[in-house]
């Protein structure tokens, strides 16, 4: 084996392909690294020549990577993940003293439900941390990860990727919400009624299908989705004094902002659970903050669950 030409091989080349591989563009990713646009294509040329491949073509605007350099992302990502984490980490960490950020993406519903019950627990502990809550979905908290830099996102997301890690918090179940005087429901709701009475949809994407109408279908029924809104915290007041039913996660109804006035009941038709979950990013796990952060979510959020479940 030919031997390596150590002089020739810097750290910064790897963090430069990083965020070349991340970004797409060779501007957009000398923004990220606040560099010239000419280091970075400098950087580029530096690497082209290092591992003997183009790693990057031109197709539109974008740079589209080669499979030499898809190849090697998670290699360099495990790299700089061990230099950063175990070579350079800093002291151990301290929770008492720890006066930092912890970065937190959380989906409308996560962030409603457990935004306040999260900050608790870590300033029970870190009471000079700064908590940063970002809004994430369950199409875009890839991007937002790695645009945001964060610690960690909850919330319900679909199969991850290759590059993340992730821990199932609980189980979420769901319920009906109506005003009983404005629809005249009463529990528990007869399918005729869940049919005839007008419905109010949480539909992050816009979609106003759902699986619960594809379940109805194959039963003969339909129901009428009169209303959608992609925010959960619309839905309380929204169905308050109106002739409105909506179908909403078990500890959202429990909030008495949200349920103040309602009903709840069981949906007359079975509607699927949903998993709440924590999710990083790979390497991370060895790192002090990073374990005490999950550490305190997780009982946070689990501590929780099990309290609304002996209601």
């Amino acid at each position: 084996m030919a031997e390596i030409n150590w002089k020739g091989v810097d750290l910064n080349l790897l963090v430069a392909f990083q965020a070349l591989l991340r970004a797409r563009s060779v501007s957009a990713a000398a923004n990220e690294l606040h560099i010239s646009q000419s280091a970075m294509s400098h950087s580029l040329s530096r690497l082209r020549t290092l591992l003997n491949d183009p790693l990057f073509h031109r197709s539109g605007h974008k740079m589209e990577p080669t499979e030499r350099a898809l190849n090697l992302g998670n290699d360099v990502e495990q790299v700089l993940s061990v230099i950063k984490n175990n070579i350079l980490s800093p002291e151990n960490f301290d929770a008492e003293t720890f006066n930092g950020t912890c970065r937190l993406g959380l989906t409308d519903y996560a962030e409603f439900v457990f935004a306040p019950l999260i900050f608790d627990a870590l300033t029970e502990q870190a009471p000079n941390v700064k908590v940063s809550f970002i809004n994430v979905n369950r199409h875009n908290f890839v991007d937002i990860i790695e645009k945001e830099r964060l610690d960690l996102v909850i919330g319900s997301f679909p199969e991850l990727g290759e590059g993340f890690e992730s821990q199932k918090l609980y189980q979420e179940s769901h319920v009906c919400l109506f005003d009983p005087d404005a629809t005249g429901l009463r529990a528990p709701v007869s399918l005729e009624d869940f049919c005839r009475i007008p419905h109010a949809l949480v539909s992050p994407d816009g979609q106003w299908v759902t699986a619960t109408d594809n379940k109805l279908a194959k039963q003969n029924h339909q129901r009428n989705v009169q209303v959608i809104s992609r925010n959960f915290l619309t839905i309380g007041q929204l169905i308050k004094g109106r002739n409105l039913i909506c179908i909403v996660p078990q500890l959202m109804s429990l909030i008495p902002y949200i349920s103040d006035g309602l009903t709840r009941a069981k949906p007359a038709i079975e509607v699927g659970d949903f998993t709440i979950s924590m999710v990083w990013k790979s390497g991370l796990a060895s790192n002090d903050k990073q374990q005490w952060l999950q550490s305190r979510v997780a009982t946070a959020v689990q501590n929780n669950q099990l309290k609304e479940n002996k209601q």
